[in-house]
């Protein structure tokens, strides 16, 4: 009798430590009838439109995401470094916030497979660079690198062209203007920032590369143990990204400008 205690009370104890309802996450939205989903504001992942509603990447991919479910979307916005908390905390069913799958954050939730692809890589002043042909010649003294200050792509610019005169700023709209302006060279920024700038400088900024100096794949995160909620997280990942759907909406939030008429004024 004693011994059937211990093992009910270790039971009683597992459930209260690990519920069962984090196991049926998916069985909890289908009953619901609502998809939580975690965003953070970053442009174009999550932005406020003209009419004050959220507009964005991750907006349409949640809205979707919760239409092939049957089920409502439920917004809910955070700040970057409070999300992954309240995903734990159970407040929402999952994160859409482009979140770079690195094993320190694997540690904190489990990852679908990945969605999208981002990273830093390099814009260039078209009229600067006109007799440099590699990344080699613009890592010399007389060639000027812009970076914002205590961002990856500084860190990053100082590490890859340790030989070349160093330009950061506090902000990337002074950063922006040194590499416009010709006062700088390159500039090593995130990927949508050096593709809208090349996008609204046709002739002056070039993207020379073709791909990020450092790429980073985006998944989907939920909380840990949730093997039916991820199996169907990839699927449908795999799914969208067979029938070309993520392609085409990562198309008209990264490559494009079209969606910039529909954001409210700052």
């Amino acid at each position: 009798m004693t011994r059937l205690f211990s093992a009910l009370t270790l039971f009683i104890t597992w459930l209260a430590v690990f519920p069962l309802a984090q196991a049926d996450t998916l069985d909890d939205i289908l009953e619901r009838k609502t998809l939580r989903v975690g965003v953070s504001m970053f442009a174009p992942w999550t932005i406020e439109a003209a009419d004050d509603q959220l507009i964005g990447f991750e907006v349409d991919l949640a809205n979707k995401l919760a239409g092939d479910l049957g089920v409502d979307t439920e917004l809910k916005v955070y700040e970057w470094d409070k999300i992954i908390a309240a995903l734990q905390q159970g407040e929402i069913d999952v994160i859409a916030a482009g979140m770079a799958i690195t094993p320190h954050r694997a540690l904190q939730v489990n990852f679908s497979l990945p969605y999208m692809t981002s990273g830093v890589t390099l814009a260039t002043n078209t009229g600067k660079t006109q007799s440099i042909h590699s990344l080699e010649q613009l890592n010399q003294e007389s060639v000027v690198i812009t970076s914002v200050t205590d961002s990856f792509g500084n860190e990053l610019a100082a590490t890859l062209f340790d030989r070349a005169t160093q330009l950061p700023f506090a902000t990337k709209e002074e950063a922006q203007q040194a590499i416009t302006s010709g006062r700088a060279h390159a500039y090593v920024a995130s990927v949508p920032e050096t593709l809208y700038l090349a996008l609204d400088n046709p002739g002056t900024i070039d993207l020379p590369l073709g791909k990020p100096l450092v790429a980073s794949k985006a998944g989907l995160a939920v909380r840990r143990g949730e093997q039916e909620w991820l199996n169907f997280l990839n699927a449908w990942v795999t799914v969208h990204q067979a029938d070309g759907w993520l392609d085409t909406n990562y198309a008209y939030w990264f490559k494009s400008l079209d969606w910039q008429t529909r954001v409210a004024a700052q």
